[in-house]
Order: C-alpha cells, then structure tokens, then sequence
C-alpha cells in the first residue's frame, strides 16, 4: 500500500471515532420520569416550585443547594445541584437542569435559568393614530 492510502485510512479511522464519542456523550431532553427509566444524563425543562423552600446555607457546605422542580409533564422532584446558589434563582421563569436521577433525587451537574426580561417590566402600549380630516 501506498504511504497517502495509509493515512487516508487513519484520517477516516480517527473522523469515526471523533464521531461515535461526540454522540456517545451527547445527552438529550427528557423529564423526571424519563430519568428515572433510563439512569442516563438528561435534560429536564421545568418550572421551580416556589411553594416549597429552597435549601443552601454557604456556612455548612457552599457545594450544596437543593430545591423542588416540576418538569413539562408536571411530576415533581429534589434536586441537588453541587455548587453555588446562582443569583436570582428565585425569579427564573424556566429551568434548564443537566444531570440524572440517584435514588429519587435528580442530581444536577449545571443549571441554566431562563430569567425575566427587564424590558417587559415596563412595556409600553404603542398605538398606531390615523390622522381625522378637518371639514372646512
């Protein structure tokens, strides 16, 4: 075999595996239910729930805060996320947790929030006016 016919093969050999180890750690959305099924790193989309307190005290363990999520389907779980607090947790419309289920605690490796805009606080009602033709 020619030299260039060999490295061509490697070229292919190492796009598969780049290929195949991309998917392999690629996880997708899923909900509490789903992650509980599977054992698998999920996405889980929901809503906190702010009827339920959330815990992090930075004095004991600044690793650890945990707090009730509901997911799309409205199923209810703890979740422990092993970091900081983030800011304005509280005021979050929608959450974004990766991670997977441990016992029948989901545990979150990140968090993203999706936070209310500060330009809908005060949203202004535009109208459009037609001008009126004066009768003269």
């Amino acid at each position: 075999m020619k030299k260039s016919s060999i490295f061509g093969i490697i070229i292919i050999a190492i796009a598969i595996a780049v290929v195949i180890s991309t998917y392999s750690n690629s996880s997708t959305y899923g909900t509490f239910t789903e992650a509980i099924e599977t054992k698998a790193e999920l996405h889980v989309v929901g809503n906190l729930n702010k009827g339920k307190q959330l815990y992090y005290d930075a004095t004991k363990d600044a690793n650890y805060f945990s707090f009730f999520m509901k997911d799309k389907d409205g199923k209810e779980c703890k979740v422990i996320f092993t970091g900081t607090k983030p800011q304005d947790f509280e005021r979050s419309e929608q959450l974004v947790l990766t991670g997977k289920m441990i016992g029948n605690e989901f545990h979150a490796s990140k968090i993203l929030m999706k936070c209310p805009s500060k330009y809908n606080d005060n949203k202004l009602n535009v109208a459009e006016a037609t001008p009126k033709t004066a009768n003269l």
